[in-house]
C-alpha cells in the first residue's frame, strides 16, 4: 500500500472520530438544555451534563491540532441550533468569541496529553478567555449593580465552567483509569 494512500486512510479515520465526538458533545448538550434548563444562564452559558467530556477527550486522543478543529466544528453547530433555538443571536464577533474560538479552545487539551487532567483545565481556561472577553465587550450592560465589568465577567462565566471542569475532569480521570484515552483505533 502506498504511503499516500495510508495517510489519507488515517486521515479519513480521525476525521470520521471528529464527527462522532462532536455529534456526541451536541447530544450531551441538548440533553442538558432540555432537561436540566435550570442549570442555564440567563445571558448564556450552562451547566451540562458533560457535554465537554467528548471534546476533551477527543483533543487529549488525537492532539491539539484535531482538538481545535473538532472545537470550532461543535462550536459552529452549537452557534446554529442555538440561534435557532433562542430566537436570535448577537454580534457577528461575539458569536466568534463565544462559538467557534471559545470552543476550539477546548483542542488547547491536547497540549497536555501526558497530563490529561491539566489538559481539560487548559482547555476549559481556553473557552472561558473566549467567553470572558465576549462577556466584557458585549454584555457589560448587564454586569450586577454595583459589579466592575471584568469581575462581573469572570464570576459569571467561572460560575458554569468551572463545574464543567470538575465534572469533566472527573470523567476524564475515570477514563484514564480503564485506559481508554490511550486506545489508538
Amino acid at each position: 500500500m502506498k504511503q499516500s494512500t495510508i495517510s489519507e486512510t488515517i486521515h479519513t479515520k480521525i476525521l470520521a472520530e471528529l464527527i462522532v465526538f462532536a455529534a456526541l458533545a451536541i447530544v450531551l448538550n441538548l440533553v442538558s438544555k432540555f432537561y436540566f434548563p435550570f442549570l442555564r444562564l440567563p445571558e448564556g452559558g450552562s451547566v451540562t451534563i458533560a457535554s465537554m467530556v467528548p471534546l476533551l477527550w477527543f483533543a487529549l486522543r488525537r492532539g491539539p491540532r484535531w482538538g481545535i478543529e473538532a472545537g470550532l466544528v461543535y462550536g459552529l453547530v452549537h452557534m446554529m441550533i442555538d440561534g435557532a433555538l433562542s430566537g436570535g443571536l448577537y454580534y457577528p464577533t461575539q458569536l466568534l468569541l463565544d462559538y467557534p474560538l471559545a470552543f476550539g479552545a477546548l483542542g488547547l487539551a491536547g497540549i497536555f496529553q501526558r497530563k490529561p487532567i491539566i489538559g481539560v483545565g487548559l482547555g476549559i481556561l481556553g473557552r472561558f478567555i473566549f467567553h470572558f472577553i465576549s462577556g466584557v465587550v458585549f454584555f457589560w450592560q448587564y454586569a450586577w449593580l454595583g459589579w466592575n465589568v471584568y469581575a462581573y465577567s469572570a464570576v459569571y462565566n467561572a460560575s458554569y465552567l468551572l463545574p464543567e471542569f470538575i465534572s469533566s475532569a472527573i470523567i476524564i480521570f475515570i477514563l484514564l483509569k480503564r485506559n481508554l484515552i490511550n486506545i489508538n483505533l
